[in-house]
């Protein structure tokens, strides 16, 4: 081999070894960037670097770095104690991710379960302008079906579905519901008064679930638990609604563990990390 070709095969050899250095330095940072935004997550309080180098054995030069970069692009803030929490941007990268996903392609599944195995008919519903509006049923199998359907608009103080779905909100929206839409007398069981009614709202919130007992139709009995999206806030209602026969009230506290139950896997599924918790 002459001088020449020898030197210029040393040189391509050293090329490839820093080329292969590089990438291998390239995923080691990203990897550390990637472990550093877990660990912030995880830690409600925020994360110095000092901390975020102890628990993940990163010299502490090296995540000042990374952790400015994330800063810089918005992944990560910095508080006035010098802590790392979550950025904007994280927020926004989940919102594109979770948008494409449709609650009722979620939640059909468990509509249809819950049917065929308690024999009773499952609704999601959704709150829109101070009323509760079905997007979704899965009937009962058999000759018993819910005068239900979907698009149709009930109100929130007479139904399961509707109380879940208010009591979460602040109480001047809550009242702002109240004032605007009323709380007309449906049947003898319905609550007409705004203190019964926000009795019955801290009920909810302390039990995770709300109860219609014939208030909204003689002879119907039905449950609700909330479903929860990424940000903490409920998102939909899933109710369960049968005859009186159908659903005694002895078999109400455990209907409604199985229906809280399945809220909670479909809040998981759009994001609701809290219920993980």
């Amino acid at each position: 081999m002459s001088a020449k070709l020898a030197n210029i095969t040393s040189v391509t050899l050293k090329s490839k070894k820093a080329t292969a250095a590089t990438k291998e330095s390239a995923s080691t940072a990203v990897e550390r960037a990637l472990a550093i935004l877990e660990a912030v997550s995880q830690r409600d309080g925020g994360m110095t670097n000092s901390e975020i180098s102890r628990k993940l054995a990163i010299p502490k030069s090296t995540a000042s770095y990374i952790l400015r970069t994330l800063e810089t692009h918005g992944y990560l803030r910095r508080d006035q104690a010098n802590k790392y929490r979550l950025g904007l941007r994280v927020v926004s990268l989940s919102h594109r991710a979770l948008r494409g996903l449709d609650i009722t392609d979620v939640a059909m599944p468990v509509l249809r379960s819950l049917a065929e195995r308690y024999n009773i008919t499952a609704h999601l519903a959704i709150l829109d302008q101070g009323e509760v509006v079905y997007i979704e049923k899965a009937d009962a199998p058999g000759f018993i079906k819910m005068d239900t359907w979907v698009g149709r608009r009930l109100p929130v103080h007479s139904t399961s579905v509707g109380k879940v779905l208010v009591a979460h909100l602040p109480d001047e929206e809550i009242k702002a519901i109240i004032k605007e839409r009323g709380l007309r007398k449906i049947t003898p069981k319905t609550i007409t008064t705004v203190h019964e009614f926000l009795r019955e709202l801290e009920r909810v919130r302390a039990r995770g679930f709300a109860v219609d007992d014939e208030e909204n139709n003689l002879g119907v009995r039905c449950v609700a638990a909330p479903i929860f999206n990424r940000l903490g806030r409920v998102e939909a209602a899933l109710g369960v609604s049968g005859t009186t026969a159908q659903m005694e009230r002895s078999a109400i506290s455990k209907l409604a563990g199985v229906l809280m139950e399945s809220a909670r896997r479909i809040s998981q599924q759009l994001g609701y990390l809290s219920v993980t918790r």
